[in-house]
């Protein structure tokens, strides 16, 4: 009893550590690739947080079975480091004893992955395509953002605003670039806010600017100045739903149209907490360590099992979702082999020790 207590105890340390480094580093690169496509104004800025949740509950199936994967693997090789493993063999047990108590640390996380891996992520992949869908809806002065110039629907107008006013309700320094009829229309001025008319239509009202009007590459341009200027916006009366992919479907849905992409979908979800258990006992033959040489090489195998093995499970997938394999046959093939190399890792690692024990004798 008390020994489980400890090794609860370190697993579900070194479990946190790990965790919050994996999230640390997926957030880091998602937050990079986010605020590059806000700040290249092909997102909004305050579209950037929403996203990076949606993006960040969609990662957490595999960073959870890579937890369990890197705990048991880092507990069991300090096992083996610090020669504690030496009296656990003997005092007469067998490295089959890890089995149970790594699978009761292993399996709450196994169901949180499940879980996640069937509901949470198809449904963060949905409400983020939703998400940006609602952005790409909104009117042209909507999608007007400070310091960033912004196409219009159309793509015939482009806004600038250098800042918002002190009352949060006009902006400052306004600049509009606009072709109508063949011409080339370009208005700035000082201060700029949106109106509401008595017929719904919305408009951009500029005070105290100028216009400059004329045809590109020729010299006859007319300058106005102007204590008011509006400008029609663009309104989106309908709301554009975006087409969905697997990715965004339930497992029902999945599971009601069973095409070729909708089975590969399926074929990952649950291929991911199938491979976080796999993974969890994979991790206890691959921890010895000798503690006079060097323990780079069994973490060096662990990783590259580890690569083999999800990189194997997305194959499938595009196979199964390209028709070139059966469902049937898919959904087992990876498991099973890894369940072999398993067995024959915990085979070989029982059988050198069943060596030792008759040379000591």
């Amino acid at each position: 009893m008390i020994f489980r207590q400890s090794l609860m105890r370190e697993l579900n340390q070194i479990a946190g550590a790990v965790f919050v480094t994996l999230f640390t580093i997926m957030l880091t690169t998602q937050s990079i690739r986010l605020l590059g496509q806000a700040a290249g104004g092909k997102l909004a800025s305050e579209a950037v947080l929403a996203l990076l949740g949606f993006s960040a509950l969609g990662y957490l199936p595999v960073l959870l079975s890579l937890t369990v994967f890197v705990s048991i693997l880092l507990t069991l090789s300090r096992q083996y480091r610090d020669s504690e493993m030496v009296v656990w063999f003997a005092s007469g047990q067998s490295l089959m004893a890890w089995i149970r108590p790594v699978l009761l640390f292993a399996l709450p996380f196994v169901l949180m992955t499940a879980a996640l891996s069937l509901v949470a992520s198809p449904w963060a992949a949905s409400s983020s395509e939703r998400y940006k869908a609602g952005l790409e809806a909104r009117d042209d002065a909507s999608r007007i953002s400070p310091g960033a110039f912004k196409e219009s629907a159309r793509g015939n107008r482009v806004f600038f605003v250098e800042s918002n006013a002190a009352d949060a309700a006009s902006v400052q320094n306004v600049f509009v670039n606009s072709i109508q009829h063949g011409k080339l229309g370009i208005m700035v001025s000082k201060q700029g806010f949106t109106e509401i008319a008595p017929n719904g239509d919305k408009f951009l009202v500029m005070v105290s600017g100028r216009r400059y009007e004329g045809e590109p590459g020729k010299l006859d341009y007319k300058i106005m100045d102007f204590e008011r200027y509006a400008v029609r916006v663009e309104q989106k009366a309908d709301r554009i739903e975006p087409e969905s992919s697997p990715r965004q479907l339930t497992t029902l849905e999945l599971l009601g149209n069973r095409n070729n992409p909708n089975k590969g979908e399926f074929l990952w979800r649950i291929g991911v907490p199938l491979a976080a258990l796999v993974l969890a006992l994979l991790a206890i033959p691959l921890s010895f360590v000798n503690p006079r040489a060097g323990r780079s090489v069994n973490l060096l195998f662990a990783l590259v099992t580890y690569m083999v093995y999800s990189n194997c499970i997305s194959i499938t997938q595009a196979w199964v979702a390209q028709g070139r394999v059966g469902f049937w046959a898919a959904w087992w093939l990876v498991h099973v082999v890894m369940f072999v190399l398993l067995l024959a890792l915990f085979w070989r690692r029982l059988a050198v020790r069943s060596v030792f024990s008759l040379l000591r004798r």
